[in-house]
């Protein structure tokens, strides 16, 4: 039996005749539409807390005030401003950034004395990792350790790498892109080039999708600029540099040879990118134990591809397709001192860790591009020669600022490292000429004397440190 059953029914008549009435009919509708109001308010709340969580989300921090077509693009899952990495981290966006008025970083790693050693290592953030540096190979990561006063400031020091300061930028941006166009015209596959192996593309494109289309726009939109647009199969987005005014793909056509995308790379960043996978077939590759002191478990790494307009004292080209044993074969001590832990620090990079340092060397060069013999390292039967003294206005202090992560789809290590030169008139005037010139000692001094040599100390130390010392 009805539970409204003894309920006055109300008149239906339009015009009310009395109070009763209106009471009667007042009970009978919240008596029969209850559950449907219930539903109602759960409704609007449930519609609430989405929008509210949407609003809090780090990749739509901007929701609330999207323009017309920002909300059109994001009907179809992009925001107008960049495209959508969620694999990625986050980035945090610099919408204020001027890289006109940005100077360049300024570094000054070199300590007294110079150690070739990698020592043990950890991967989780928030342990200590090892220290590496570039000597001859684009990859070499070596410790230079200091006296344990100045360990701690040391920046050669291997370091966690905040994701969203992966690339930087300053005022020497349009000069140094020009630099590279010219020398990737001048040398080509010394500087671009692509290992035979199905593997590579789908690493370069994820590289390039993600800066392109992802990072560059959202952490430097005053120099980067993303538009939907019509191009060759249909709707896509393209990047327009608003320096430079070029306007590339920032999802790279299936018909675009890989190749060409490190080259638009190239074009766009003062960065060199080295790809490395692992040796096809190791069945070592997802090893994830890292207490094992031996390493011959570990993947071996092979440099697959690479856009790298700022070598120092070697050839890309001859590096292309060996493993890192063989890369780093001119450099002194290696085998004894950094195989096995390069080896095993390479194949247990985790995804989602971002490392960076900066190395330093002297050069009497000033070409950011220095391939080959003769340029910034000597190696054992080398005919060299003393200078007696240094031309100051092309003597510099050489850095790189160098960086290692792993892609999360294809799992390719990427090794970039962006080019410094220095004045070494700059570092006497800031006061800083007697710790350069003993470091200049410390390179014979470490564990491996013939580092010395091999970065060309016989050529300019002496005159070097005449000069800084004056």
């Amino acid at each position: 039996m009805s539970s409204f059953q003894n309920i006055e029914k109300p008149s239906l008549v339009w015009h009310w005749r009395s109070w009763d009435d209106i009471k009667a009919a007042s009970m009978f509708t919240l008596g029969n539409y209850a559950n449907i109001i219930l539903l109602a308010i759960f409704l609007i709340l449930a519609i609430n807390q989405v929008r509210l969580k949407n609003l809090n989300h780090p990749w739509s921090s901007r929701t609330a005030s999207l323009t017309s077509p920002q909300q059109a693009a994001k009907k179809v899952g992009f925001e107008n401003r960049y495209l959508k990495a969620p694999e990625f981290p986050p980035i945090e966006e610099q919408p204020d950034f001027d890289w006109e008025a940005t100077e360049p970083l300024r570094f000054r790693p070199f300590k007294p004395k110079y150690h070739l050693t990698m020592g043990e290592f950890a991967l989780h953030p928030a342990v200590g990792v090892p220290l590496f540096s570039q000597a001859k190979s684009l990859l070499l990561f070596l410790q230079e350790e200091a006296d344990s006063t100045r360990a701690e400031s040391d920046k050669s020091a291997l370091e966690n790498l905040d994701p969203s300061e992966l690339l930087v930028m300053d005022r020497n941006y349009a000069d140094r892109i020009a630099y590279r166009r010219k020398v990737m015209a001048e040398h080509g596959e010394h500087v671009v080039a692509v290992n035979d192996d199905y593997r590579i593309r789908p690493a370069v494109v994820e590289l390039y999708q993600f800066l392109l289309g992802t990072y560059l726009p959202l952490r430097f939109p005053k120099m980067f600029k993303l538009h939907e647009t019509d191009y060759e199969e249909g709707k896509t987005f393209m990047l327009e540099n608003l320096v430079t005014k070029a306007l590339f793909p920032a999802r790279p056509s299936p018909r675009t040879s890989t190749k060409m995308l490190l080259e638009t790379l190239g074009r766009t960043l003062d960065e060199d990118f080295l790809f490395l996978l692992p040796e096809e077939g190791d069945k070592n590759t997802d090893k994830k134990e890292t207490n094992s002191e031996s390493s011959e478990g570990d993947a071996k790494y092979i440099l697959e591809a690479y856009v790298c307009c700022c070598p120092s004292g070697f050839d890309p080209r001859e590096k292309l397709g060996n493993r890192l044993a063989k890369i780093h074969g001119p450099v002194p001590g290696y085998p004894q001192k950094l195989e096995a832990s390069m080896d095993r620090f390479f194949s247990r990079l985790e995804v989602g860790k971002y490392v960076r340092r900066v190395n330093w060397a002297v050069t009497t060069n000033t070409e950011v591009y220095a391939a080959g013999p003769g340029t910034n390292h000597a190696h054992e039967g080398d005919e060299v020669e003393e200078l007696e003294d240094v031309d100051v206005d092309k003597t510099f202090l050489r850095c790189e600022r160098q960086t290692l992560h792993r892609l999360p789809k294809s799992k390719a290590l990427v090794f970039a490292f962006r080019t410094y030169l220095y004045p070494i008139a700059q570092i006497k005037e800031e006061g800083k000429g007697e710790e350069l010139a003993q470091a200049i000692d410390g390179l014979k001094e470490g564990s491996v004397p013939a580092m010395h040599f091999y970065k060309r100390g016989v050529v300019w130390g002496e005159a070097v440190k005449r000069y800084l010392r004056s």
